[in-house]
């Protein structure tokens, strides 16, 4: 907006999201001179009339920016010009804040930039909001909501009003609420868009606790796993990607992580991210084969126009074996660790929770596990799981596993235990009843005959479970959820249908052979695994319905462990 040299400052986390709609190299050509990291000091030096800041609004950032302010040399001139941007949102806490400090007044312009949803992939966007669950489940703060709510209106007024609503559970029910009422609001913003969706499926994460704690056994779903994909983006340890040269004897390995990317644009990695990775290894040899022929084919090309014709594919044939090469690589680290013994026996304790094996007693492995010391991390998810996969645990058992938790990790984790039985993924089991059985074999989230090579079923993920929450889409396209009536009243929150009047003649007249498209969004967050199922009935021949996937947040049960543990420092004495 101002034609004089800028540099911004950014809240780190909102570096990764913005990369994916804003590259430097945009913000070069609109004047964007310099960018800094926010943190508490003095600004660095930086010839330039405007400063913008680009934060949350969290009161901690508040303090940074106060203190940026406060060490600014007012002697020097030109002087520099403050102006701040909250995302999503303006918050007066914050601004109220900054008037306490008696930094408000430094502040030019103090807007808002409405960042709610941001596209990771073409049929994926995620608000990247990471308390989001931590928020609603624990603190009752439903401001995520509120952003998911607006994020959604944003959406309708691109891609049309959404004819039916359906939901489950009560953060799905206060968005459908807020919906309604914001369209009540402001009536003009019905517009005369032919709708692309036709169902809005909104699914409260804590419908289904169990799916982001096991392990995903999907090739994108692994990667997550072990590295972590932050933003699209996923660093590896550098060794395994040292250009081989002969008789160097590897003297200068790369020790930067190698960052790579990724997405559907590149076309191997969208064949195979979803697969199971038992199916990935097959994939890769044959792909080798192919790109070997093909580059075989230059012996063959004798005339001009064949030597020509083969020029023109090269560089796509360059950018094919270098993918390979790139993915070869990862499937052989991942490999290392799927075969591990640990690796192993943690997944058979998960299966045997999940297909409802001994699942109220304490576990054996589990114990082993805290006498070792495994991560904190990694008991607690299969505690959660086990819980989980019985409604909740005996009172003997759950004391026995917090106070062995306790014991080892320390005592400040019973903040932690304690926010896992709020969320209700850690409790004791209320009313003596284990619903999980029921569930179970209803909504048959358990498939002995799994075929990873060519899957029949959306349980491949799991090499054996099919996520809960995927299959409530898939009954809710076919037949219905009214079949189900029995099991959505065992699982928590009310399930709900809203339908939404659409102006005259934007009613969609279905042709015959053409796809319903539903757009499903998870409150509280969704796995790659999930996301790999959805992407399996959209493809599949008789399923009739194409699944756009939203969320608040992507997230694996690290991650989502890792936001409900409080960070307590351990006592000094």
């Amino acid at each position: 907006r101002c034609a004089f040299p800028q540099a911004i400052v950014w809240d780190e986390y909102l570096t990764g999201p913005f990369g994916l709609i804003a590259q430097y190299s945009l913000l070069k050509e609109h004047e964007v001179e310099k960018m800094f990291t926010l943190k508490p000091g003095r600004l660095p030096p930086a010839d330039v009339k405007n400063i913008i800041f680009f934060v949350r609004p969290k009161l901690e950032l508040m303090d940074i920016i106060t203190d940026n302010v406060l060490r600014e040399d007012r002697g020097r001139s030109p002087q520099r010009d403050f102006h701040i941007l909250f995302v999503p949102r303006r918050s007066l806490l914050c601004e109220q804040w900054l008037k306490e400090q008696g930094v408000l007044g430094s502040f030019i312009h103090r807007e808002q930039y409405s960042l709610d949803l941001i596209p990771f992939d073409g049929d994926l966007l995620s608000m990247e909001s990471e308390s989001a669950f931590k928020e609603c489940y624990l603190e009752s703060d439903q401001t995520s909501l509120y952003h998911a709510a607006k994020g959604l209106m944003t959406l309708q007024a691109l891609y049309g009003t959404i004819p039916q609503i359906f939901g489950k559970g009560d953060c799905a029910r206060h968005v459908a609420n807020m919906m309604i009422r914001m369209k009540r609001e402001f009536p003009g913003s019905q517009n005369s868009i032919f709708p692309v969706f036709d169902t809005l499926l909104l699914l409260d994460r804590n419908v289904d606790l169990l799916t982001p704690l096991a392990t995903q056994l999907t090739y994108e779903g692994l990667i997550d796993e072990i590295y972590g994909i932050q933003n699209t983006y996923v660093k590896l340890p550098p060794e395994k990607f040292a250009p081989k040269k002969q008789g160097e004897g590897g003297k200068d390995l790369p020790t930067e992580p190698k960052k790579l990317q990724l997405n559907s644009a590149e076309e191997l990695y969208a064949e195979i991210r979803d697969k199971n990775f038992n199916a990935v290894g097959s994939v890769l040899s044959k792909k080798a084969k192919i790109i070997s022929a093909a580059f075989e084919e230059r012996h063959h090309a004798k005339t001009v126009g064949e030597i020509k014709q083969f020029v023109s594919q090269l560089p796509h044939m360059q950018a094919a074996r270098s993918s390979l090469a790139n993915h070869t690589s990862i499937a052989e680290l991942i490999k290392d660790i799927t075969t591990s013994e640990d690796f192993f026996d943690n997944l058979t304790v998960e299966q045997e929770f999940m297909s409802g094996i001994d699942t109220d007693k304490v576990n054996n492995y589990i114990e082993d596990c805290i006498a070792q010391k495994h991560p904190l991390i990694k008991i607690l998810r299969l505690v959660c799981l086990q819980s989980v996969c019985n409604s909740g645990l005996k009172q003997k058992v759950l004391d026995h596993y917090k106070r062995e938790i306790l014991q080892t990790y320390g005592y400040e984790h019973i903040l932690t235990l304690n926010n896992l039985e709020k969320a209700g993924l850690l409790k004791p089991q209320t009313g003596g009843r284990n619903n999980y059985p029921t569930i179970r074999k209803t909504l048959r989230l358990w498939m002995d005959d799994v075929n990873e090579q060519n899957p029949n079923d959306i349980s491949y993920v799991y090499s054996g479970y099919a996520p809960l929450s995927v299959r409530l889409a898939q009954l809710l396209a076919r037949p219905g959820w009214r079949s189900i009536e029995e099991v959505l009243k065992m699982l928590p929150g009310p399930h709900f249908e809203e339908r939404q009047q659409l102006p005259t003649g934007l009613q969609k007249k279905r042709q015959h052979g053409e796809n319903r498209v539903t757009l499903v969004f998870f409150l509280g967050g969704v796995t790659y695994a999930e996301i790999a199922a959805l992407r399996f009935l959209s493809q599949m021949e008789d399923g009739g319905t194409e699944y756009v996937i939203a969320t608040t947040k992507l997230i694996n049960g690290t991650t989502w462990i890792k936001s409900l543990m409080e960070k307590l420092e351990p006592a000094p004495f």
